[in-house]
């Protein structure tokens, strides 16, 4: 469910996200490119790492802990799904406000203008975590869990924060390298030079399947 649901509301942000601001001040990416380049790869994988490790402490805290230590162990279960299931759904919301811009803080008021499908979509989101987290029957036989109380309400909130505010530092620290020099557009064409003419120049992989024509001089 949070695959889909992030994918289809949450995902559709970044297809209809205007160009960013300075966007045309960055020369272009060098020929030949990846699609994700290092920089990208690492902040991809920064934030995988940490919403999965808010998710993971968050049911630790209610399930391990003294929180609900008068209560038995099936409803510290249900509790522990409903609390993870909406760290994770909440949590990509702070993941997509951040990624809303590549390099320019999302700790500005921008990051609420300028995309209307932005908040739309976590509106839809919360509704639906709403429900699926309340409705008598749905959360306990479909999801397996129970109606969350002001303590799981603050882990989910607190889990939103950790993982804004560490997207947004690694944001930071990009600024800073792009500052000081560092390609973190992987502008920068490392690939030796071809020396002796187009003669010597070879081909792309995979140009053979190609029905090339020389053109006549």
């Amino acid at each position: 469910y949070s695959n889909f649901i992030c994918a289809v509301t949450l995902g559709f942000v970044t297809a209809v996200e205007p160009a960013e601001e300075g966007i045309m001040d960055i020369p272009p990416r060098r020929v030949g490119k990846r699609l994700i380049g290092r920089y990208l790869f690492l902040r991809i994988i920064l934030g995988t790492v940490v919403l999965t490790g808010c998710v993971v402490a968050s049911g630790a805290i209610v399930s391990l802990t003294d929180i609900y230590a008068d209560q038995d162990d099936e409803f510290r279960l249900d509790m522990m799904r409903a609390v993870s299931f909406n760290v994770l759904d909440f949590g990509a919301m702070s993941i997509m406000m951040s990624a809303r811009f590549a390099y320019n803080s999302s700790v500005h008021p921008r990051v609420f203008r300028g995309n209307f499908a932005a908040l739309g979509s976590i509106a839809i989101v919360t509704v639906l975590q709403i429900m699926l987290t309340y409705i008598p029957g749905l959360n306990k036989f479909v999801f397996g869990m129970r109606p969350m109380d002001g303590i799981g309400w603050g882990l989910v909130f607190a889990s939103m924060f950790v993982v804004f505010v560490i997207m947004e530092l690694e944001k930071a620290l990009r600024r800073v390298l792009k500052a000081q020099g560092a390609d973190t557009d992987d502008i920068v064409d490392n690939r030796p030079v071809v020396k002796g003419g187009p003669e010597a120049m070879s081909m792309p992989k995979g140009a053979s399947k190609l029905n090339l024509q020389e053109l006549s001089k």
